[in-house]
């Protein structure tokens, strides 16, 4: 293969003059020197009236400098690193890897050489000639039945529930306590501080914990000690008595909240197989939920409780104290799970990674698949280091840059769409509406549940109605349901406001569920190229963490200052402008493939807002005016292939 030739991209205009093409400019990573920067020339793609679409010849115009082809050879290794590999030389590659690292015996280099062999394509393991009887059977039943499983992973898998319920919502009577439980500025403030501090915590220091305690602890290790401390921040909590105190503990709480929430989905993708892997990323939102819902459900629990042996406020202390229990879960069971094979293998230990997933699967042959394609990926991850600063390959990549923008879209949308001021304060907020104390705790128990049950639809709408759609088709109902319960609280009769508070909150919940509440962890988990995905889902979880905080410390002078009606309205007004940002910025990512995410991503984007605002007439004309017009193409995904080749189609060219 011949060095393809580095340099500036310039389109020919001369033979498009008519077309009027205006040039902008691109600055790309230089990727044989390592510097930046190498200036290229794109043409923005000629739109194709006639057939509704960009053509192919457009979108490729932009996408042939050699850094993006050697991302585009980079994507396509670690999406499949052994495509194109017979069946021998993979077999003889597997068991030179068992022998390499003394993994196990002559049985155990046995299923390596066959286990390579299937890491190609697990699919089409009845093609993989020498398999016995038995090894074909639970092949086909991994194939055919997803969920029959062994009780070990089953295990995994409730534990990385039980974490995901670590969420307890002690609400906020402490601050009644404290004295800071007026409207005055000092009380607000201070309210805002002592609910938002774990999140505070999460954003600028627990977050960014995640990798020097996984490389030190492991994974099984890093989420023992992230619920130790949620468990024993959660004591502490009971034990404050004063406001500085209380925002002590609580700060601490987000040394455990940080690393757990990046850790956990990590341990459950490391060590489920790839056909329910997705499924768990939306249980864990799920499981969140219910977490959520056990908190109300523990505050009603407790609320009535009084006080005895000298303790003021014991009613709040036990609520805030319980939210340990789930978290006492897992620290009790986390060692029964074992480790993630992959964390093993990062550190040069395969046979114990070997071992690992032995005990998560039912057969050595399909341990050693896994371990085996484990090791391929880690391998194509080290090739493609090269000393390069990731988060510079993020914000400098067009591809890389859109994908970031679209993905700390949502992560800002979904805090600032409202839903954690009824999370955090539901309880103040029905009071203010004239709901009793028992009557507002109630009424909260009633939110979580309705947040929780209709989060487990998101699991099926998610991959068959669309991410984007999902968002497009929720957003003006959260607006909607926002200024609703706002203005629900202007009406003069107690029974009516009390019952259109609710209605607003509960219908709120509803849509939130299904739409905002799972998408954003699933959309920036996908957007980005592998090569970069860690380093974007670090600042995606640390930007919802940042805003989430920001939300929390601001509600109640919010609250104060704008009235209660004007709060909710700003936040229902934050849903309009975050549907618009949506149908310009963010693309559809649903069912597409590597190379398809690459295609969409690159187009520039200019070109995808204005084709969202198409799209508004185009629905307009279509399901409003009841007429037959065709939708608009965006992309041609029957041609992607032909842009991610490579170097070595591209020199055959002459490029």
């Amino acid at each position: 293969m011949t060095s393809p030739e580095i340099g500036p991209s310039i389109p020919d205009t001369a033979s498009n003059s008519s077309s009027e093409r205006r040039l902008e400019y691109d600055w790309d990573y230089h990727d044989i020197n390592h510097n930046f920067p190498l200036r290229t020339f794109r043409a923005e793609p000629e739109y194709d009236d006639q057939n509704h679409s960009y053509p192919p010849a457009a979108l490729r115009a932009g996408a042939t400098t050699a850094a993006e082809r050697a991302r585009r050879n980079v994507n396509a290794k670690l999406a499949s690193p052994l495509a194109g590999i017979s069946h021998a030389v993979l077999e003889d590659m597997g068991a030179r890897y068992a022998r390499k690292y003394q993994v196990g015996d002559q049985d155990d280099i046995r299923a390596f050489s066959k286990g390579a062999v299937l890491a190609q394509d697990p699919s089409k393991y009845h093609t993989v000639a020498g398999l016995t009887e038995e090894e074909q059977m639970v092949l086909h039943t991994e194939e055919h039945h997803r969920w029959h499983q062994p009780p070990l992973l089953y295990i995994v898998i409730v534990v990385c529930s039980t974490c995901a319920a670590v969420q307890g919502m002690g609400q906020l009577f402490y601050k009644y306590q404290y004295g800071i439980g007026g409207t005055d500025p000092r009380s607000t403030w201070l309210t805002g501080l002592l609910n938002s501090a774990p999140y505070l915590c999460c954003a600028f220091f627990g977050c960014w914990l995640t990798v020097p305690f996984n490389s030190l602890f492991g994974r099984r290790g890093t989420i023992f000690l992230t619920c130790l401390f949620s468990a024993l921040s959660c004591f502490w909590q009971a034990f404050a008595n004063t406001w500085w105190h209380m925002f002590i503990a609580r700060f601490f709480l987000g040394f455990g909240i940080g690393p757990k929430s990046a850790t956990v989905p990590i341990f459950a993708a490391e060590t489920t197989p790839p056909r329910i892997r997705g499924a768990l990323v939306m249980q864990w939102q799920v499981w969140t939920a219910f977490g959520i819902m056990l908190g109300y459900a523990s505050d009603l629990c407790f609320f009535k409780v009084v006080d005895h042996g000298g303790v003021i406020g014991l009613n709040w202390r036990l609520m805030m104290a319980s939210a340990m229990l789930p978290a006492l879960v897992v620290v009790a069971c986390i060692f029964m799970c074992p480790e993630s094979p992959r964390w093993y293998m990062s550190k040069g230990r395969h046979f114990k990674a070997y071992q690992s997933m032995c005990k998560l699967r039912y057969n050595k042959i399909q341990a050693a698949r896994d371990i085996y394609y484990m090791h391929t990926l880690l391998e194509a991850e080290n090739d493609i280091k090269n000393g390069r600063n990731k988060f510079i390959e993020i914000m400098a990549v067009p591809r890389n840059r859109r994908a970031m923008i679209a993905s700390e879209l949502l992560m800002f949308l979904q805090q600032f769409c409202g839903v954690n001021i009824i999370s955090y304060y539901s309880s103040q907020i029905f009071l203010d509406g004239g709901f009793s104390p028992i009557a507002a705790l109630s009424a909260s128990l009633g939110f979580g549940l309705i947040n929780w049950v209709f989060a487990i639809p998101a699991i099926y709408t998610i991959d068959t109605f669309g991410r984007r759609n999902l968002l497009l088709t929720t957003y003006p109902f959260l607006s909607l349901f926002l200024f609703f319960t706002g203005f629900s609280f202007s009406i003069p009769a107690d029974n009516p406001r009390l019952a259109c508070i609710a209605l607003g909150v509960y219908l709120f919940g509803i849509v939130y569920s299904p739409g905002q509440g799972p998408v954003p962890f699933t959309y920036s988990a996908e957007a980005y190229p592998l090569y970069v995905r860690a380093y974007g889902m670090s600042m995606a979880t640390a930007t919802t963490w940042f805003f989430n905080a920001l939300l929390s410390i601001t509600w109640p002078s919010l609250q104060t200052a704008f009235t209660t009606q004007g709060a909710f309205s700003w936040y229902a007004t934050w849903n309009i402008v975050g549907f618009f940002l949506i149908l310009m910025l963010m693309p559809e990512t649903k069912g597409k493939t590597l190379e398809e995410l690459d295609q969409v991503f690159s187009v520039p984007t200019n070109v995808h807002a204005r084709y969202g605002l198409r799209q508004l007439r185009y629905f307009a004309r279509r399901y409003v005016m009841r007429r037959h017009v065709e939708p608009e193409r965006l992309y041609e995904h029957e041609d992607t292939r032909d842009l991610d080749r490579g170097f070595d189609h591209d020199d055959e060219k002459g490029m």
